[in-house]
């Protein structure tokens, strides 16, 4: 089994990605910059939160990135409400990217949880040219969530 090797493998940092850029396709041409610059700058610490987390190189880091990252995406979500109150969004619009910042939110919850359980380091505790085992870790949750995503 191939082993994670960038943060661009994950399936959380690859619907963080999604949601950032429906978010910003959806809020375009809004004129209401503060508003947009808000909603986008929180989308965009979804995904940058993931990537630094796993970055950082020891479990510890990783889970407290993923908590930051987690929280954007309820921020996303916030937003989305104010959104909609003031009809920035029509209601199809408001559910698509509603349900994939809750997405996010449950792929990192479950990446967090299984982190918290996990016995492994992290890279910077790696040794040699022994085989990483947090990246093998990683590599079985990525598989372990697209598995549960086509359910």
């Amino acid at each position: 089994m191939a082993t994670v090797q960038r943060f661009e493998e994950l399936v959380a940092w690859q619907k963080a990605r999604e949601l950032t850029r429906e978010t910003y396709k959806a809020f375009k041409s809004l004129s209401d910059f503060g508003f947009k610059d808000q909603i986008q700058r929180a989308a965009v610490s979804v995904m940058s939160n993931i990537a630094e987390g796993f970055e950082r190189g020891t479990r510890q880091e990783f889970i407290n990135y993923l908590f930051i990252a987690k929280g954007s995406s309820g921020e996303v979500r916030n937003q989305l409400y104010v959104a909609l109150d003031n009809g920035y969004l029509n209601d199809e619009t408001f559910k698509r990217l509603k349900r994939l910042s809750e997405n996010c939110s449950v792929l990192m919850w479950r990446l967090i949880q299984s982190l918290k359980v996990s016995k492994l380091q992290g890279l910077q505790f790696k040794r040699g040219s022994r085989k990483d085992d947090f990246q093998e870790w990683l590599e079985a949750e990525r598989a372990r969530l697209a598995q549960d995503k086509g359910h």
